[in-house]
């Protein structure tokens, strides 16, 4: 298939939200203003497009990020349709890796939620240019300035509203576009596919005169033209204004706020047309950096057709009729059907037997795929989630993303042998999809532990074990995953010498182990030249040492946050081998963790609850029993907001507890803050539970 748009008409987005602001709505009514489908879905009815999965449609919210695409007044835009759950927080993540731009949903009456604000925060981190759209303005409470206060406030952002609404809740009948300076009116027998420009309102007239006044001091940074004419009180014709509202978002300064109702057909075009004019194409982005693994140089690849191929692989998925799909943000050059790709991550080739365009979970095959487009290939049997394909003569290794550590873990088993079989195969699909699931065989019961992001998480894992594996299992109580670490330097001596099977094992390393700050896993260094060591043995020792990381001295738990430096060691011509040294960097960690001060840490969550003031008090006193540090509370309208700090293992059945505290009015999220040591009392209760002396 030919390329059918310019790089330059190609936009890459996200759409974003916390949960519940209305993302799929919007989508759908993307999909069916664009001609994608030829009725609206309803996430309500379980009819959504993007939301193919059976526990999406039964839930009514968003779990992997669905991509599409779609054509809208010469420019092609693929969407990736995020969930807004924090217990999916890395579909988020991984998505806005390989996104130019994103529009995030805010509800009219909830303004910023704290997903909100996590997601603001995985954007930043990206730089990725972002427009707001704050939807649901035709709901009781509704308020677009408060909204837009809040993203001040709480974003740390620039917003600069370029429409306003006409009315609110009941009243909401349309919007005033500050750019064109008309008003807006969409007809409902058509579902909003049709709509008129008519006069601004008179009783607004003011408003909008002050609002479009704001809209063209703030684009004045950002075009001297424009400000001089603004000046000059002279008129100020669109495509100007459309410039700077363009140079200013891509350069992450402002962000334009739209405005509408997705659920009522109003605005969805308008913001269509905003996708196109202010969020960037791929060749407005900078050019993604990556070394060569071979020389270890730092390289660039600018979005063209012209330069080597090189992509990132951000998600993949197990798909019943064709097998396994990788999705595929190609940043430059192009691909064909049948082609063979190098991963610099694991030193092999890949050869792509299809490739397509998805629609959810629908896909068109395509022969050839360019610089800018996202796509879905087939045939690539060992990438995985963030690792590089690239052309096998130019060489680049992309930098690899980073996941977050699984804090709840729950026992499963098979029912029976049938779905023992089943099992491993199912777990290694899902740990292939979702980098933040594991799963692996406690070595002491000898039970299958499933680990991930939430109650919720592993909820959705079980179910699609059942249904989409037809694995039947028995599951257990969701159990805290903690972990361990140390608090002092030590250095330590490690000799291995054994006689196995009539052969000689002999090795010896010398290594430094110390605390490092919270967040970075483990860190290994090597301070021994190749004249002590080979480096062979080094490797060895290294890879011993982190796979023995997996069990700690305390109560067998992970090890994080330590780092280890191999300062001297010796070998012997004769009897060292790979495996003697591998032996001795296990060893190695355990024995010199022991006399590093040990401690046990558990994992600490931030959780933000919205109450209504009745029933503040006793979700404070709630609070205190489950050991929460209460950072603030604050009143936010009619409704209290308490941020605390808590250890998940006092959130099981919080849900629960809290509806049941508040008759169901309160609402309550809850994410991974960091780990954090255990109190004694904590401690001695693990180890009294695991049968370990106190």
């Amino acid at each position: 298939m030919s390329k059918r748009f310019k790089i330059g008409q190609i936009r890459n987005i996200g759409i974003m939200a916390h949960i519940d602001a209305g993302k799929t709505t919007t989508t759908e009514r993307i999909l069916f203003y664009t001609g994608k489908v030829h009725r609206i879905g309803e996430v309500d009815e379980g009819l959504a497009t993007m939301d193919w999965m059976e526990q999406e449609k039964e839930r009514g919210i968003t779990i992997t990020s669905a991509a599409i695409s779609c054509t809208w007044k010469k420019h092609q835009i693929n969407i990736i349709d995020t969930p807004g759950h924090v217990d999916f927080t890395i579909e988020v993540e991984r998505s806005l890796r390989v996104l130019d731009g994103a529009v995030a949903v805010l509800c009219a009456v909830g303004g910023v939620e704290p997903q909100t604000e996590t997601v603001w925060r995985q954007a930043d981190q990206y730089h990725v240019p972002r427009i707001v759209y704050v939807n649901k303005m035709d709901r009781i409470g509704a308020d677009f300035y408060s909204t837009v206060q809040m993203i001040r406030d709480r974003l740390s952002a620039r917003p600069v509203p370029v429409q306003l609404p006409i009315g609110f809740s009941d009243t909401f009948s349309g919007l005033v576009d500050l750019v064109k300076m008309v008003a807006l009116r969409f007809d409902e027998t058509s579902q909003g596919a049709q709509f008129e420009e008519i006069e601004i309102p008179k009783e607004m007239q003011e408003q909008v005169n002050q609002y479009r006044s704001e809209m063209l001091e703030a684009l004045s940074d950002f075009s001297d033209e424009l400000l001089e004419k603004y000046l000059a009180s002279e008129p100020i014709e669109e495509t100007l204004i459309h410039h700077a509202l363009r140079k200013g978002t891509l350069e992450n300064q402002i962000v334009p706020v739209l405005c509408g109702s997705s659920l009522k057909n109003k605005g969805v075009q308008p913001l269509l047309d905003a996708i196109t004019h202010y969020l960037p194409s791929p060749t407005e982005v900078p050019a993604i950096e990556g070394k060569n693994p071979y020389t270890q140089k730092i390289e660039k690849r600018h979005a063209s057709d012209e330069e080597p191929f090189c992509a990132l692989c951000f998600k993949v998925i197990s798909d019943s009729y064709v097998g396994r799909l990788n999705y595929l943000r190609i940043y430059s050059g192009s691909v064909s059907v049948g082609e063979t790709a190098l991963n610099p991550d694991t030193n092999k080739k890949e050869r792509i037997s299809r490739l397509m365009l998805m629609s959810s979970n629908k896909r068109q095959d395509i022969q050839k795929a360019f610089a800018g487009d996202i796509v879905a290939a087939v045939g690539l049997r060992s990438t995985r989630t963030g690792e590089t394909l690239c052309d096998p003569k130019h060489v680049i290794e992309l930098e690899h993303m980073t996941f977050p550590v699984p804090v709840i873990g729950v026992a499963i088993e098979p029912k029976s042998k049938a779905d023992q079989d089943r099992l491993l195969d199912a777990l290694n699909s899902l740990a292939d999809e979702d980098p933040s699931f594991n799963f692996k065989v406690d070595e002491e019961t000898g039970q299958m532990i499933i680990s991930g992001m939430g109650e919720l998480h592993l909820e959705i894992i079980i179910d699609r074990l059942k249904r989409e594996f037809k694995v039947q299992i028995n599951s257990g109580q969701p159990q805290v995953a903690y972990r361990e670490t140390v608090t002092e330097k030590v250095k330590n001596e490690i000799k291995f010498i054994r006689q196995a099977a009539g052969k000689n094992q002999y090795a010896h390393i010398v290594v430094e182990m110390e605390p490092l700050e919270p967040g970075q896993t483990f860190v290994f260094e090597n301070k021994v030249s190749e004249d002590v060591l080979p480096q062979e043995f080094i490797r060895a020792a290294e890879t011993g040492m982190r796979e023995a990381l997996s069990g700690g001295v305390i109560a067998g738990y992970p090890v994080i946050d330590l780092k280890m430096t191999l300062v001297d060691g010796s070998f012997d011509e004769q009897d060292s081998s790979d495996l003697a040294f591998k032996i001795a960097g296990s060893m190695s960690l355990q024995e010199t963790m022991r006399k590093a001060k040990p401690l046990l840490m558990e994992p600490m969550m931030a959780l933000e609850v919205l109450t209504p003031e009745d029933y503040f008090g006793s979700i404070l006193g709630d609070l205190s029993g489950r050991r929460a540090r209460i950072d603030s509370h604050i009143k936010r309208n009619d409704v209290q907001v308490i941020k605390a700090t808590v250890p998940l293992a006092e959130m099981f059945g919080y849900a629960t507890a809290l509806r049941n505290m508040s008759q169901g009015r309160a609402v309550f999220t809850l994410q991974f803050a960091h780990y954090e040591k255990v109190t004694p009392e904590v401690e001695k209760k693990l180890k009294e539970k695991m049968g370990l002396a106190a």
